[in-house]
């Protein structure tokens, strides 16, 4: 049961959300069944989600997995990229995908953030959320961690990767 996994998840990483109780998480997992499918989706496809801080009531869950998801690589990041694509296009896209479950794309700071709790994609990188100004122009911006850095790199909307995937974070 998910709920479970998260509990274990949970107390095996205290320094990612030190101060927050256990109780106080399952309580609102309990109260949110759409949440707990979305976190059960973000297991499935490899993200190990976990709590990594607070908004206000809601307790903040992101994937945390040491790499971007397998389940949600090779996938350009938006719908609009995916149409645009004529040439070998991928299977989908992060954001739909991100929309479908009901979860957000990480943001550059929730990201930074994140790094702050770990090291992750070391050899994988994650689209995350782009401005408009950006995304009209056709780019979209990436993450990864090399060399004890975060780099923000862009790149084509619709280009996709094997080792590229999307980070999501749901708030309960």
């Amino acid at each position: 049961m998910i709920i479970e996994t998260l509990k274990t998840r949970f107390e095996s990483n205290i320094p990612r959300h030190a101060g927050l109780r256990w109780v106080e998480v399952e309580a609102r997992l309990i109260a949110d069944p759409d949440a707990l499918s979305a976190l059960e989706w973000m297991e499935e496809t490899g993200g190990e989600p976990d709590v990594i801080g607070r908004n206000g009531e809601c307790f903040i869950f992101a994937d945390c997995s040491a790499e971007s998801p397998s389940g949600r690589r090779s996938l350009c990041y938006d719908e609009a990229a995916l149409k645009a694509r004529k040439k070998n296009p991928p299977t989908g896209s992060a954001e739909e995908q991100a929309k479908r479950y009901g979860i957000s794309l990480m943001s550059e700071e929730q990201y930074r953030h994140l790094q702050t709790l770990g090291e992750f994609d070391i050899k994988t990188s994650c689209w995350i959320l782009t401005p408009e100004p950006i995304r009209s122009l056709g780019g979209a911006l990436f993450c990864e961690r090399r060399y004890g850095r975060v780099f923000v790199f862009h790149n084509g909307a619709d280009s996709y990767y094997g080792v590229r995937g999307w980070r999501g974070v749901i708030e309960v």
